[in-house]
C-alpha cells in the first residue's frame, strides 16, 4: 500500500505562473464551486517567475477588467518611450517605428515585474477560493486505468543525497483530479513527457528556445524614465554568429530592468551567453544609464522561441498545456505572458463545461480548437517567420526579410509559408572549428563573475539532497563535452552548476555538479549535444527566491 496520502479535487494546475493564476481565477469566476488546487515549486508564488517584462494587458482586460484600480502593481508603469536599435560594439541606430506593422506597437502596454503580477494574481486567486500550495513541485503524472491522466503527486520530502529517508522525511501527496493543466513554463519536466506518452509534437516542428539572462538596478533618479523601454538587436552576438536581442525597461522606483536574451541555436561551443551579456552591458547606450547604480537582483530562465508552427497538440486524456508549457511566445514583441494567460483562460472555459456536462478525465478538444481560433493565433500567425528568417539569413537580412513577411500577414497578402526549426541541441558543432573566445574579465562594477550574480538570485537548496540534474550516461558526457565540444555546459549554464575538475584518486576527469547553484533555468535540458542531461525537480521550495523579477 502506498505511504502518500490522497487528495481528491475538480482540477489541479501545475505552476503558478500566469497561465497556471489565469486558469484557476477563470475556473472560480465561471464557477465557484469547482474545488481547484494549484502546486507551485518554488518557496512562494513569483519566487521563480522572470520576465522582462513589458506586458500587453489584452489578456489582463478580459480577465479583471477593472484591474487598473485594484491595487495591481503592473498599473504603475504604461509604456511612455518605445525605442529599438541596432548596436555594434560603441555605436548605435535607431530602427524607425515604421519599419514595423502596426500590431509591433506597445502602446498601451505596462512595464514591471511579472513576478510581482503573479504574487497579486495568487492573491485574487486565494481569495476566490482557489487552494495554492507554494514549496510543493509536482513530481510525477499519475494515469487511470485508461491511460488518462488522473491527476499528480507532489515531490517527496527529506530524502538525503545517498537515497535514503532523513528524520523529517514526508511522502509526497497524490492529488486526484478530474483533469489536471500543465503550466510547468519553457521546458518544464513533466510536460516533456506529456509531450512524448501522446505524441503531441507529431504535427509540429520542435520547439526551439532562449536563453534569458536579467539582473534588476536601482540607478541615478537623474537618469530614470519611468515606462522608457528600450529593445536591442546585433553586438555581442553577430561577433560569435549568435543571434538573440537585449532589453532595457524603466519600472518604478528609479529601477531598471535589463537583460539579454541569446538564442540556443548557436553552433559555436565556445559561446557563453553569460559572458555575453556582461559583454553588452559595456555598450555606451546600456552602461550610461547603470553609471552610479547598484545591482539589486539576478537571474535566468529558459523562453520558447517556436512560435506558432512549434505549438504541439494540446489537449490528451485528463490534461491539457496551457502558457509556455506549450510555446505561445510572441518573439517580435518579445511578449508571451497575455498570450499565456488567455490559454489559461481558454483551458479554464473548456474544464468547466466538461465538468458542469458531467465528464471527467476527457480529452478537451474545444480547448485545443478554440486556442487555434482566438487572438492567440491570429498573433502569432502573422509572426511566425520572424525568428527564422534570422535564424537562416542571419541578423541583417533576416531581419529584413521577418519584417516583409510581418507586413505581408498583416495585410493579408502573400503566400502562407512557414518557416521550418532545427532542435537546438542539433545546432552545436565540434570545438575545433572554432577558436576560443576571450571574454573580458569582470570589472565589478558593471559585470561580474558567475557566481557572485548567483548569489543575487537568492537561489538555495537543501544540502543533503538528491542531485536534480540527472547526467544518464556519464562515460558519453565526458566523451561529448571534453572530447567533442570542449565542455560547453560550463559555459551554457549561467549559474556555474557545471565543471570539470580533476579527480584527485585516479587523475581523470571529473564531471562536478553544483547543483545548489540552479536556478531552474532548464537550458542544460535544452542544450546539451546528446540530450544527457535531464532537468527534475528539487525538494520542495529549493531554488530562486527572486524579488521584483
Amino acid at each position: 500500500m502506498s505511504e502518500r496520502e490522497s487528495m481528491p479535487c475538480d482540477v489541479v494546475i501545475i505552476g503558478g505562473g500566469v497561465a497556471g493564476l489565469g486558469a484557476a481565477i477563470r475556473l472560480k469566476q465561471i464557477n465557484e464551486e469547482l474545488e481547484v488546487v494549484l502546486l507551485e515549486k518554488g518557496s512562494e508564488i513569483g519566487a521563480h517567475i522572470l520576465s522582462g517584462a513589458v506586458v500587453d494587458p489584452k489578456a489582463l482586460d478580459e480577465l479583471f477588467p477593472d484591474w487598473r484600480d485594484m491595487d495591481c502593481p503592473m498599473a504603475e508603469t504604461p509604456v511612455t518611450e518605445d525605442l529599438f536599435y541596432g548596436i555594434s560594439e560603441t555605436g548605435q541606430s535607431a530602427m524607425p517605428h515604421a519599419f514595423f506593422p502596426p500590431f509591433m506597437s506597445n502602446d498601451g502596454c505596462y512595464t514591471g515585474s511579472l513576478a510581482n503580477l503573479c504574487r497579486w494574481m495568487g492573491e485574487q486567486a486565494e481569495a476566490l477560493g482557489v487552494m495554492v500550495f507554494p514549496g510543493f513541485p509536482a513530481a510525477e503524472v499519475l494515469f487511470d486505468e485508461n491511460g488518462a491522466v488522473s491527476g499528480v503527486a507532489t515531490q517527496d520530502m527529506g530524502i538525503a543525497a545517498d537515497g535514503s529517508q532523513k528524520d523529517d522525511y514526508q511522502p509526497g501527496m497524490e492529488i486526484h483530479a478530474k483533469y489536471t493543466l500543465f503550466a510547468e513554463g519553457a521546458r518544464g519536466n513533466l510536460t516533456k513527457k506529456m509531450k512524448a506518452k501522446y505524441d503531441l509534437e507529431a504535427d509540429c516542428q520542435p520547439q526551439v528556445y532562449g536563453l534569458g539572462i536579467k539582473e534588476v538596478w536601482d540607478i541615478d533618479p537623474e537618469l530614470h524614465v519611468p515606462g522608457k523601454i528600450v529593445h536591442t538587436q546585433g553586438w555581442p552576438l553577430s561577433e560569435s554568429g549568435s543571434n538573440g536581442g537585449g532589453f532595457l525597461y524603466h519600472q518604478a522606483n528609479n529601477q531598471v530592468a535589463l537583460g539579454l536574451v541569446t538564442w540556443l541555436d548557436y553552433s559555436n561551443p565556445y559561446v557563453s551567453p553569460y559572458q555575453e551579456f556582461q559583454r553588452w552591458k559595456h555598450h555606451p547606450l546600456i552602461a550610461e544609464t547603470l553609471k552610479g547604480g547598484k545591482r539589486v537582483a539576478y537571474g535566468a530562465r529558459a523562453i520558447n522561441d517556436g512560435g506558432w508552427q512549434s505549438v504541439p497538440k494540446l489537449a490528451f486524456p485528463g490534461g491539457a498545456l496551457i502558457g509556455c508549457a506549450a510555446g505561445f511566445v510572441n518573439v517580435p514583441r518579445i511578449k508571451g505572458s497575455h498570450t499565456a494567460m488567455k490559454s489559461g483562460m481558454l483551458a479554464a472555459e473548456s474544464v468547466a463545461k466538461a465538468i458542469a456536462d458531467g465528464h471527467e478525465k476527457t480529452e478537451l478538444m474545444d480547448y485545443d480548437a478554440a486556442v487555434r481560433d482566438s487572438w492567440i493565433a491570429t498573433e502569432l500567425k502573422q509572426v511566425q517567420n520572424a525568428l527564422p528568417a534570422i535564424e537562416r539569413y542571419g541578423a541583417d537580412i533576416g531581419t529584413l526579410l521577418g519584417g516583409i513577411d510581418m507586413w505581408m500577414r498583416y495585410l493579408k497578402i502573400g503566400l502562407p509559408i512557414s518557416m521550418k526549426h532545427h532542435k537546438d541541441h542539433e545546432q552545436l558543432q565540434r570545438a575545433d572549428l572554432y577558436q576560443p573566445i576571450d571574454y573580458p574579465k569582470p570589472d565589478n562594477v558593471l559585470s561580474f563573475d558567475k557566481l557572485t550574480s548567483v548569489s543575487y538570485s537568492y537561489t538555495n537548496h537543501a544540502e543533503d539532497q538528491p542531485v536534480h540534474l540527472k547526467v544518464k550516461d556519464m562515460e558519453l558526457q565526458k566523451e561529448s563535452e571534453l572530447g567533442v565540444y570542449a565542455g560547453p555546459s560550463n559555459r551554457y549554464c549561467p549559474a556555474g552548476v557545471y565543471e570539470w575538475l580533476t579527480d584527485e584518486d585516479t587523475g581523470e576527469p571529473k564531471f562536478q555538479i553544483n547543483s545548489q547553484n540552479c536556478v531552474h533555468c532548464k537550458t542544460c535540458d535544452i542544450k546539451d549535444p546528446n540530450q544527457n542531461i535531464e532537468w527534475t525537480t528539487p525538494e520542495g521550495g529549493g531554488g530562486p527566491n527572486y524579488p521584483n523579477m
